[in-house]
């Protein structure tokens, strides 16, 4: 018998990773199948701050938070697996790959981050992830990133 996935809400989230207000962009983190894969949900809302001048009159959510949102999303994946909450995990980037923006990603929109593990195992520092942020099944952008998990010890 299989386990059933697991979902991180907002809660869980903060107690994972430290990102908070206007910083922290996603929403919740479901289907965490360990380490291997997740599925994080961030909705677009027209209060984000970066929406005032990205662009006045046009709000297109800036790439590289969509990159960020789906970063942030692989965090709470291997902080769930590794049962890091109230921890202090920080997490910094190291590297951005193959990275392609496809569709504009605008307020109302429900921006979904399909994150897979490519590399990385528990107790290891260094991680790489593979992810699609999707909006209405259309694909709006991808990436791959490697990641440092900066681990409090124990």
């Amino acid at each position: 018998m299989t386990e059933p996935l697991k979902t991180a809400d907002i809660h869980l989230i903060q107690r994972i990773i430290p990102h908070r207000y206007p910083f922290l962009l996603v929403d919740k983190v479901v289907d965490i199948d360990g380490f291997q894969a997740a599925r994080g949900i961030k909705n677009v809302t027209m209060n984000e701050p970066h929406f005032q001048g990205h662009f006045p009159g046009k709000p297109i959510m800036p790439g590289v938070t969509i990159v960020e949102a789906m970063a942030q999303t692989a965090a709470v994946m291997v902080g769930t697996a590794l049962g890091m909450e109230d921890r202090n995990m920080l997490v910094y980037f190291m590297a951005i790959d193959n990275c392609k923006f496809r569709r504009m990603v605008v307020p109302g929109d429900v921006l979904e981050m399909k994150l897979k593990t490519v590399r990385g195992k528990p107790g290891g520092k260094v991680w790489k992830f593979s992810g699609v942020a999707e909006v209405e099944g259309e694909m709006a952008a991808e990436a791959e990133f490697t990641a440092m998990m900066d681990l409090p010890k124990e």
